[in-house]
């Protein structure tokens, strides 16, 4: 055909619409045009979000013909599983959104709730095309991941510890923790643990970026509505903020994520700006330039023993369901020491933490200043802050030493807390098997105390520093007393560890880890008391104290951060001396004695053996726990 002639047909052709309505003409070249199967005006509103929303990850075209055949194949099953998936998305995102993070808020009523973070994600992917959806979509199910991530910590740190998790200095925790989990369980269970913690973080990641893609590619599918739904949704909410309607006491109208990230960046903020206050605090220090022979004159002469004992707090003395065997203990205790020639008073101090991070309440006793979390531990023991043990050392009147059963490895603290020798559970010689996270029994560990240093004859007094840690959770299983002529190398605890309850067995029950613990208070206190009377006498001056209370399962979730400490001395001379503390007689403080901050002892302390006792240097504290703030930061 010559052009001419294929001008002239075409011609011809562009004639075939007349006024009569379109022409039959010659079928066009090329393969057919596909028939959209929905109405010209649906497509024609609807734009790029008819899009197949499983064309989400790319279109594979063997993948699709596959997915494409099965859906013809078995279409009630398909429809069932595309139902399945998108209800399923829709619960994990709103699951998300309303999270609590307390274990004693995850209730069916924390999730009676309009979150409005739901809503403007919602507003957002309606308005956005195609790929910018799926983009955004990705993203911020991502994000959403991770604040999940963040408040499942949340719910750990508060059950274990009373305290939201810290973003900036907490993650070092999280290696405590298993180690924690392989002292305690093994190896073994700890390589699962680490595994399963890994597995459930990445999967909250993938998941949550998957359902909130499926989200928004169904509601592009049903733009209109999800439109109405959406605006229908938001005007609840605003109806409802408006009039404060409230579900199991929390707004109905919710916003606690955004509550949430808020939060979060004030604590990086107040954590950020406390690092730089507090190596300020820590540099002005009251007893710091005071000399040597100033410093504990009312106490040259005597062996003077700290000793902290694991999770000895407030709950173990008043909880109705752990008191009664504490208590006996206690008031037996005081009386044989009574007996044997021996007087004790008692108080309350409020400690820096709660449930665990032992060390930051051991510096905080020691040292006077508020250190509650990880990097004012470090900040202070990177210095020479005065403690009270390096205020002995300083003396050149006593020898320092510390047994820390505790301890695995290299403790570089030592230095700065002033001891001269540290025993840690490599140097105590002890060949029995552990209990559970506690590496050898506190009867064990002040035995090797008895034979490494106290009963071997010294040209000058002692002062030692003893952590005790049988009654360190999970409280199972816990040692028993045994005549101290059959301690040994502590091989005879193979036994009695065998006999024992398991972990497992204890920890998951809330009314036996309960009376466990209280048990195991029992055991450390009386180990620590027939020391006292076996291997004392008339110069042996005994402070012992707890470092925090036992985790919240034990004390409670508003329990108060206070601990019982407790002065025992054979020579009157030396209570006389804190006569003005206004303590208690006897091992058990009561309700009405003094409540002081831990960090208010030390000064108090050495105050009241000096050469001038009584002036009561450290200011006046408060009767009650100071509430912590967000994270676990607080004021010093």
């Amino acid at each position: 055909m010559s052009r001419q002639s294929s001008s002239h047909q075409r011609s011809e052709t562009d004639k075939g619409t007349t006024e009569e309505g379109p022409t039959e003409g010659p079928a066009p070249e090329g393969p057919p045009q596909r028939t959209p199967d929905i109405p010209a005006q649906r497509r024609e509103d609807t734009g790029e979000r008819d899009a197949d929303p499983e064309q989400e990850v790319g279109t594979v075209p063997g993948v699709a013909a596959i997915r494409e055949g099965w859906r013809a194949k078995y279409p009630i099953a398909a429809r069932t599983v595309a139902w399945t998936v998108t209800g399923l998305s829709f619960a994990l995102v709103f699951l998300a959104l309303s999270l609590p993070t307390k274990l004693t808020l995850l209730e069916p009523g924390a999730f009676l709730r309009i979150p409005v973070e739901g809503i403007f994600g919602a507003t957002l992917l309606l308005m956005l095309p195609s790929m910018a959806r799926r983009v955004v979509a990705v993203v911020a199910g991502a994000v959403l991941g991770a604040l999940t991530i963040l408040n499942l910590l949340d719910i750990g740190f508060n059950e274990f510890l009373g305290r939201g998790f810290n973003v900036v200095l907490d993650w070092i925790l999280l290696d405590d923790a298993e180690a924690y989990v392989k002292d305690s369980l093994g190896g073994t269970a700890a390589t699962v643990a680490v595994i399963g913690v890994v597995v459930l973080a990445v999967a909250v990641l993938v998941l949550m970026a998957l359902a909130v893609l499926r989200i928004g590619n169904v509601m592009a599918r049903n733009s209109a509505v999800a439109t109405r739904t959406t605006l229908v949704l938001g005007t609840v909410w605003v109806m409802c903020a408006a009039l404060g309607v409230q579900v199991a006491g929390a707004p109905f109208a919710s916003r606690s994520t955004t509550a949430l990230v808020q939060d979060r960046a004030e604590r990086v903020r107040k954590t950020l700006k406390d690092e730089r206050e507090f190596a300020k605090v820590a540099a002005v220090d009251t007893y710091g330039d005071t000399p040597g022979d100033q410093l504990l004159t009312g106490l040259r002469g005597k062996d003077m023993i700290f000793t902290f004992i694991e999770s000895y707090g407030r709950a173990a003395i008043e909880d109705p369901a752990i008191a009664p065997g504490v208590d006996k203990t206690l008031k037996n205790a005081t009386k044989r020491l009574n007996e044997a020639g021996f007087a004790s008073k008692s108080g309350w101090l409020t400690s820096a933490t709660f449930g665990g991070s032992s060390w930051l309440g051991h510096s905080t006793f020691l040292t006077g200043l508020w250190i509650d979390n990880q990097n004012r531990y470090r900040t202070v023991t990177a210095g020479d802050h005065m403690s009270i043990t390096r205020a002995f050392q300083r003396t050149g009147a006593w020898r320092t030493v510390g047994i820390m059963p505790g301890v695995t490895k290299g403790w570089p603290e030592g230095k700065f807390y002033g001891l001269d020798h540290v025993y840690d559970s490599r140097d105590l010689g002890y060949k029995g098997p552990k209990f559970s996270w506690s590496t050898m029994p506190d009867q064990y560990a002040l035995k090797a105390f008895e034979r490494l240093e106290h009963g071997k004859k010294r040209d000058k007094p002692l002062m030692s520093e003893i952590i005790l840690t049988s009654s360190h959770q999970p409280w199972a299983p816990i040692p028993k007393t045994i005549p101290w002529s059959e301690v040994g190398d502590g091989s005879v605890y193979k036994a009695i560890q065998k006999a024992g309850k398991k972990p497992a067995d204890v920890f998951t029950d809330p009314d036996k880890v309960k009376t466990e613990y209280g048990r195991s208070v029992q055991y450390s206190v009386n180990s620590l008391i027939d020391y006292v009377l076996k291997y004392g006498n008339k110069n042996t001056v005994l402070v012992f104290l707890g470092d925090h209370q036992p985790l919240a399962r034990v004390s409670g979730d508003n329990a108060s951060r206070d601990v019982p400490v407790a002065i025992v001395a054979h020579d009157k001379a030396v209570l006389d001396r804190i006569s003005h503390w206004g303590w208690q007689d006897g091992l058990m403080p009561g309700d009405k004695a003094p409540v002081w901050k831990m960090s208010s002892f030390r000064d108090r302390f050495l105050d009241a053996y000096g050469p001038n006792p009584g002036g009561d240097t450290a200011p006046s504290q408060p009767s009650s726990s100071p509430k912590p703030a967000p994270g676990g930061s607080s004021k010093p």
